[in-house]
């Protein structure tokens, strides 16, 4: 949760105490005494409290890198016991010398060996639901609410300039109504459950049946309806149909047939984003966490030559250990600038090198990399540093889509497949998403097509992979027939080069396959695609028609994922 508030840094940090101070009091823990009243110099350590077995407060604060006239921090660090491992929650308050108050709160697991699993989510903290609302939390122009707010029309203008202000950093989360139910009701029973993993990570509205018919007409590229819930990603473009693509959809009837899932595929976004957005200025300032070393070894005296040389060797280990910190904890955050610089790239220079959602999965390893360095430091897994903290963060939200065997988990919705498409960097889908939507309303025929979908885009971008290079000995059909060791197998038989002459040469058919292609492809914008990979059994089940530009442009354009299109069979 990264957020800012209107209060003085001396005020949230009193209000920040007085909140974990009850809390751990609730629990069953010694409360801590009152923090020191002065910020401490630069190079001291972090003060360590024992509230209980295994209750640990680290409590550190003083100036931000660059010097005292920049501003200062103050941080607060508990660990406590979990069930083969520890819970580990940091609260961290930074204000620079101009602007607001930061207020940064990282919620982790750390397992005490490799072998045992833990939940891929962490449950946000009580901590941050108690904060938020005494807080007057905000997100840019937006206040962060702990549950979802209902919009009447005369606040649709407010919404959409929410969405659209270049300060926002949190996701706005969207949910519309069903035409034949109650407002109150939906609310109530649906919308309130489904985001009780967001307070901290997303702000949420409900359009009541006046707001949904003004946003819809004022959004017609980003319009959500029917009982379904949008997420909207920062920097929303209400004039790009391309745009709207990026904003995942979750459907109406994947909500209501297990809304705890659906609750959990809401808020993957969220943590996504919060894992991997740079931090703002204050925050990155803020120094790798210096724990207090361990006391001298009972019995000696500071003044025997062999314990003088222990400390001196001990606090050269520790310095070295802190500045190896901090250069990991500096490579994270320039990774994930270089992370959203090319998904930025990727959104507004939709070139043929370098497409919506192209050239991410490289950097995206990198800060899961990173990540994982950080947390395997000095210390063990729960190592000492802030870095750590934020890494594993990031680390956790990236594994959240991952199934057990830490390979990205195959989606079962066209509502999540269309918001992963953005992990075949030499694929590009050009078409319209609501074709592909449609078929998650299809609930009896559809169980597998999504899957199925996605097997045939994994064996396309490898496919992309090899033809680039010159080394896929055939087109896509030849190489689902003599798919190479290693790589995923497509049923041949459903991978299919193009349409039969009777389609071609009819004029409406031939039509609706031609579809969108950029303009370094085709002058018109439109091209005509034949091939396609068959969704499904039957001679009428869903197709994704696909354009194969590896030898030109160097990518594999996908026009269409849908219902058959037309033909002798379909009429």
């Amino acid at each position: 949760m990264t957020v800012t508030t209107a209060l003085p840094h001396v005020d949230a940090v009193a209000l920040a105490d007085q909140r974990l101070g009850a809390w751990l009091k609730q629990e069953g823990c010694e409360e801590p005494p009152p923090g020191p009243p002065e910020p401490f110099g630069p190079d001291a350590p972090a003060e360590r409290l024992r509230l209980g077995d295994r209750v640990l407060l680290d409590r550190d604060q003083g100036p931000l890198r660059g010097g005292p006239d920049t501003g200062r921090y103050d941080r607060r660090r508990l660990r406590t016991p979990a069930p083969h491992g520890t819970h580990q929650l940091t609260l961290t308050i930074a204000t620079g010398a101009e602007g607001p108050t930061w207020v940064r709160l990282e919620a982790e697991t750390h397992t005490t060996g490799s072998g045992v699993r833990t939940p891929c989510r962490v449950p946000v903290p009580e901590l941050a639901r108690t904060l938020l609302p005494l807080l007057d939390a905000t997100d840019g122009p937006a206040a962060v609410h702990l549950a979802p707010r209902v919009l009447t029309a005369g606040e649709v203008d407010g919404l959409i300039d929410e969405l659209c202000d270049p300060e926002r950093r949190l996701p706005t989360v969207v949910a519309s109504v069903p035409v034949h139910l109650g407002l109150d009701e939906w609310v109530a029973e649906v919308v309130r459950p489904l985001c009780q993993q967001l307070p901290g990570l997303a702000t949420a509205y409900v359009l009541d049946p006046g707001a949904r018919t003004e946003f819809n007409v004022a959004l017609e590229y980003h319009s959500v309806y029917g009982g379904a819930v949008r997420t909207y990603l920062p920097e929303v473009d209400p004039a790009s149909r391309q745009d709207g693509v990026r904003h995942p959809v979750l459907a109406r009837h994947r909500i209501e047939e297990d809304i705890r899932r659906a609750a959990g595929l809401l808020a993957r976004e969220p943590r996504r984003i919060a894992a991997e957005q740079p931090l703002p200025a204050p925050l990155a300032a803020v120094p790798v966490l210096r724990v207090p070393s361990p006391q001298a070894r009972p019995g000696t005296s500071p003044a025997d030559d062999d314990t003088r040389a222990e400390l001196a060797a001990r606090a050269h280990e520790e310095r070295q250990d802190h500045a190896e910190q901090q250069a990991r904890a500096d490579e994270l955050e320039r990774v994930r600038l270089s992370l959203r610089r090319s998904r930025r790239r990727g959104r507004l220079l939709p070139t043929p090198g370098e497409e919506p959602g192209g050239g991410l999965r490289h950097v995206g390893t990198q800060v899961r990399g990173l990540a994982n360095r950080l947390c395997s430091g000095p210390g063990g897994t729960a190592g000492p540093s802030v870095a750590a903290d934020h890494a594993d963060r990031g680390s956790r939200s990236s594994r959240a889509a991952e199934g057990a065997d830490g390979l990205p988990e195959t989606p079962d919705t066209f509502t999540e497949l269309m918001t992963r498409l953005g992990e075949f960097p030499l694929l590009t889908f050009t078409g319209d998403q609501k074709s592909a939507l449609a078929l998650d309303e299809l609930q009896c025929a559809g169980a597998g097509w999504a899957r199925l979908t996605w097997d045939g885009l994994t064996a396309l971008q490898e496919y992309a992979e090899a033809a680039v290079r010159g080394e896929a000995g055939g087109d896509f059909k030849q190489w689902c027939e003599r798919t190479p060791a290693g790589c995923h197998r497509f049923p041949p038989r459903k991978a299919v080069r193009g349409e039969s002459q009777t389609v071609f040469s009819h004029t409406k058919w031939k039509r609706e396959r031609m579809l969108p292609v950029p303009e370094c492809v085709d002058a018109s914008r439109r091209a005509f695609m034949g091939a396609h990979l068959r969704i499904g059994g039957g001679r009428t089940a869903p197709r994704l028609h696909y354009l194969d530009d590896c030898s030109g442009s160097g990518r594999i354009y996908v026009g269409y994922i849908g219902l058959h299109l037309t033909n002798t069979r379909t009429n």
